[in-house]
């Protein structure tokens, strides 16, 4: 099994606010995203440009992932926001508005060309129709040599304006959409990120929302505000009864007499082989946790 890269609380953070940079580095977040586009002022991007690439280079990150959210290319600012992050050091380059496969294409022709390091991945935001509608062409990009394509992020603010989808509370004009990238993203391998929660002075709101994404299969949720890491970090994570119960599967199986066995019998419940290699997954995401704080 390949090693787990937690994703439950991904953080976004105003590339153009340096005491924002600055303070990332105490936040328990899984992972950030260092905004170069919605969250900046058209006159302050070439500055915030230079804060977040500055800022990564100078670390303090410690085990956070750190991606750095770019212009799209066909903007003014995002050739220059591509060749910068490509060598600043971050984890990956997150690209906003992917409509297919031949967007992930141009993304590693530019990291290519800006001489990055190949293992920089790619994040790719589906928030368009047609992103939905090609989810899995965009996620089966993920199989290149250079420049991985590893997270699927779901922008549900420009998916609700691009469709005239209503933002309800139970999100049921979106949970087809949702699902189809869930599967499209585990169909290759890869991780699926949900959307943010607007209103960040909701817990109760965003405790549901969070539920909602890890019912559906998403590994993590995008975040706004620093006050929600800690209901995403709970929710999308394996609770001890779910991380007791997967070592006694993983136990159960390697006992002798359960060898070569692809169902057998545990505490009353039939369990088969496809739900240890569950149980392996969750003990991992539990010691990758562990691992982190």
């Amino acid at each position: 099994m390949t090693a787990i890269r937690v994703r439950r609380s991904v953080l976004y953070m105003p590339g153009s606010n340096t005491r924002a940079l600055e303070k990332a580095k105490t936040l328990p977040a899984d992972a950030l995203i260092l905004d170069l586009e919605d969250a900046v002022a058209p006159e302050a991007k070439n500055d915030a440009r230079e804060h977040v690439c500055a800022a990564v280079r100078d670390g303090g990150y410690g085990k956070r992932e750190v991606a750095i959210r770019v212009n799209g290319l066909i903007t003014e600012w995002g050739v220059a926001d591509l060749k910068v992050a490509a060598r600043s050091g971050c984890d990956a380059v997150c690209v906003t508005k992917m409509q297919s496969g031949n967007d992930v294409a141009a993304i590693r022709a530019g990291l290519e060309i800006a001489e990055a390091p190949p293992e920089l991945a790619i994040w790719a935001m589906i928030e368009t129709p047609d992103g939905v509608l090609n989810a899995r062409e965009i996620a089966a990009a993920a199989a290149g040599d250079n420049y991985p394509l590893t997270v699927l992020i779901m922008g549900t603010n420009d998916l609700a304006k691009q469709s005239r989808a209503l933002q309800t509370a139970d999100r049921l004009p979106m949970l087809a959409w949702l699902s189809h990238c869930v599967l499209a993203a585990h169909s290759c391998g890869i991780d699926i990120l949900d959307g943010v929660y607007n209103n960040f002075k909701d817990d109760e709101g965003l405790v549901r929302e969070c539920t909602q994404g890890r019912e559906l299969g998403m590994d993590g949720k995008t975040l706004i505000h620093p006050g929600q890491i800690d209901a995403a970090n709970r929710i999308f994570a394996p609770d001890e009864t779910e991380v007791e119960w997967a070592r006694k599967i993983i136990a159960a199986f390697d006992e002798p007499e359960n060898k070569g066995k692809g169902v057998i019998t545990l505490e009353g419940k039939m369990v088969e082989l496809l739900h240890r290699e569950s149980a392996i997954r969750t003990v991992a995401i539990a010691d990758a946790i562990e691992e982190m704080a």
